[in-house]
Order: C-alpha cells, then structure tokens, then sequence
C-alpha cells in the first residue's frame, strides 16, 4: 500500500514540513526558497545558453536557446537577489494561493461524491479534506487577519491539516480499492 501511494504521502510530508516551516520563520523560509528557485533558474540558464553555442546554428535558432538561457538567467537574477520584492507582493500570492485551496477543495468535493455514487464506505475522510480546503480557501481569499505574519501562521497550519486528511483520506480510499477488487474477483469465480 505504501509502495502505491509512494508519491502523495510523499507530497503530504512535504506539506507538512512545509507548512512548519512557515509557521517557524514565514518570511526567512520564503526567501530562502525563493532565493534557492533563483540559483536553479540561473544553472539553468546557463546550461540553455551553453547548449545554444553547442547546438547547430539552424537548430539552435528555431529553438530560440540563447533568448530562453538569457531570460531564464534574468529571472533567476532577478529571484535570487530580489527576493524582498515577493516577500512586498505576498498579499497577491496569498490570493493566488487562497485561489488554488479553493479548486483543491472543490476536487475534493468532487471525489467525495464520487465515492458516495459508488457507494464505497470510507467517504467521511475525503469529505473533511474537501470541507477543510474550501473553508480555508474561503479564508485566505477573504483574509481576515489583523496581520501578514498572523496570515502566513494560518497558510502554515492549513497545509498541516490538510496534508494529514489527504494521507488519511488516501489511506482509507485504497484500502476500499482493495476490499471492492477482491470482492470483484470473488464475484468472477
């Protein structure tokens, strides 16, 4: 069972740590992985460019290589030594974050009902994930708090409690796949 679902409780580990992380030092732990983007956005320019003047001329100029190495090297210049400057927008990401919450709880929602169509038994999980997403969307979006670092510690929160109903939710879920196929097949003998 965990072998399969290797890659979310993978992802939901990541939103947990994530999500401690913001709620430790919000505003250091942005920078430095903004910071981090850039340095890889630069590597990765460079590597463009580098591929550029070692690619064949017609080739290399319907790939557009140099213009892509250069805006990517620009870019990440650009994130890695201006990081205050997204740290300034944080109320438009948070927006953007509160934004994709939203549809992750709405995909939820969906999922839920799926599984009550099918009238598989362990929909109470998803259906909590999908309540905790779309109040907490709900929140970002509308931001009610009196500070940024009070917004940042409930963002931190949020992809702790919604990463643990997600492992959970997936737990339940696959252990019903498994109970409805070994059933299918018992029915096909």
């Amino acid at each position: 069972m965990l072998k399969r679902n290797l890659g979310s409780v993978a992802m939901s580990l990541a939103e947990i740590v994530i999500g401690i992380l913001l709620l430790v030092d919000p505003v250091g732990f942005t920078s430095g992985i903004i910071v981090a983007f850039g340095i890889l956005l630069m590597i990765i320019g460079v590597g463009t460019t580098v591929n550029y003047f070692c690619t064949g001329p017609e080739e290399a100029a319907a790939g557009q290589l140099l213009a892509k190495g250069l805006l990517e090297l620009l870019g990440g210049a650009f994130c890695a030594f201006c990081s205050r400057w997204f740290i300034a927008t944080f109320p438009v990401l948070t927006l953007v974050y509160g934004v994709v919450i939203l549809i992750a709880g709405v995909t939820k929602l969906q999922w839920t009902v799926d599984i009550i169509r099918m009238k598989r038994s362990n929909w109470l999980w998803m259906a909590i994930s999908a309540a905790i997403s779309v109040l907490c969307g709900i929140t970002v979006i509308t931001n009610p708090f009196s500070t940024t670092a009070v917004l940042w510690m409930f963002i931190g929160i949020t992809l702790i409690v919604d990463a643990v109903f997600d492992m959970i939710g997936g737990i339940f879920g696959n252990r019903e796949k498994r109970g409805s196929v070994g059933d299918t097949q018992k029915e096909d003998v």
